[in-house]
């Protein structure tokens, strides 16, 4: 099976559930009326997925690197605001814990994904190089249809 857009990536699953799940806890009362961290968090986590979808799209892999790198910083970013909201009392150790989680795994996806394309000798869409295969050995572990638990 072929990857038909980013939205075949295991990466890019992983953002988006982490979208959600930001954006779940930032409805909360206490946390929703502090419009700053609210704010900043959601255009982190936004920058995660947009950031993995906007390289995808590139169709060269050393843009999509530069790309990918900036949804890996702002998985960290991500990360640090949810230690603020936590420190604010507006989430539990319990929130901390599981969508930090989530930021780290997705943060350890892109590495992983990085890496795989800096050793690649696919180059991209761009340089018309064949599409990545979901079946090859090397890029089983970036596509997967179930979605991420941390």
């Amino acid at each position: 099976m072929k990857v038909e857009g980013f939205e075949d990536l295991r990466a890019w699953k992983g953002s988006r559930e982490l979208v959600k799940k930001i954006y779940s806890l930032t409805k909360r009362r206490d946390f929703a009326k502090d419009f700053t961290i609210v704010n900043q968090i959601r255009k982190a986590v936004i920058s995660v997925m947009s950031n993995i979808s906007e390289g995808f799209e590139r169709g060269s892999n050393k843009e999509f690197i530069q790309f990918l790198y900036m949804a890996k910083a702002s998985c960290g970013e991500v990360r640090t605001q949810l230690i603020i909201a936590y420190d604010q009392s507006y989430i539990d150790q319990k929130d901390l814990t599981e969508v930090g989680n989530l930021a780290k795994c997705v943060s350890g996806l892109i590495g992983a994904f990085i890496n795989y394309l800096r050793n690649s000798k696919i180059k991209g869409s761009k340089c018309k190089s064949p599409v990545y295969n979901k079946t090859s050995e090397q890029t089983r572990g970036f596509y997967q249809e179930e979605t991420l638990e941390p």
